[in-house]
């Protein structure tokens, strides 16, 4: 592998390419970065109920493009087409990342109380079932609370970040007794100093674990 990998971040909304962008910037930036935003996704993806056999085929169709520019690596930014996700990965021997594996895997080496805080809807049921897969690989007694902050992504999308990290960082209290807190989403971590601020807990985000292990598979 060269010294500077050319990974491939494909974005379903604009609010998750600037926390990747200043992880990889901060962590790895000999990383060479392709953006793909693709950003009919994420309202389709609220539109339907399930994740259908159609936007499955839309997320394997943007990871084949993705190796056709080169890529060596792929890492989706949203978290709500997990096993599309994992389809893609199936296909290619490269490494295709889903949002919240690396900070699924980070969290459980902190305990069995692991606590979610998440913005978008859509995308709660498959990460449990994520977090539930990752648990019963690597720590079977392991449990997750969420709590869906109502309103954070509607304030953010708005360009209120401030009003966003507010309204996390006001639910993390109630995870005060979690071995550790992630914050659901590429765009929910903007709100993690604040999340800091109020609990003294370990506050995991998905670019920063995404970053850490990408580097450990490629660098």
């Amino acid at each position: 592998m060269t010294a500077s990998p050319r990974i491939v971040l494909i974005h379903a909304v604009a609010v998750a390419m600037g926390p990747i962008a200043e992880a990889f910037a901060r962590d790895w930036p000999a990383a060479r970065l392709v953006n793909l935003l693709e950003d009919s996704l994420s309202p389709d993806r609220a539109r339907d109920a399930e994740l259908s056999p159609a936007m499955t085929a839309r997320i394997l169709d943007l990871c084949r493009y993705a190796r056709s520019t080169g890529a060596d690596a792929v890492l989706y930014t949203c978290s709500a087409f997990g096993p599309a996700i994992e389809a893609a990965a199936r296909e290619t021997s490269i490494p295709v990342l889903k949002p919240n594996e690396a900070m699924f895997e980070a969290a459980l080496a902190h305990g069995a109380r692991i606590g979610m805080l998440a913005t978008f809807p859509p995308s709660v049921a498959t990460m449990e079932a994520e977090f539930r897969e990752e648990a019963a690989r690597t720590r079977a007694d392991a449990r997750l609370e969420t709590i869906l902050v109502e309103l954070a992504l509607d304030a953010l999308k708005a360009g209120d970040a401030p009003a966003h990290n507010a309204l996390v960082a006001a639910r993390a209290p109630e995870l005060a007794a979690s071995d550790a807190i992630v914050l659901a989403h590429f765009s929910t971590s903007r709100a993690a100093e604040a999340v800091r601020a109020r609990v003294a807990r370990p506050v995991l985000t998905s670019p920063d674990a995404a970053v850490a292990k990408l580097k450990r598979l490629l660098a």
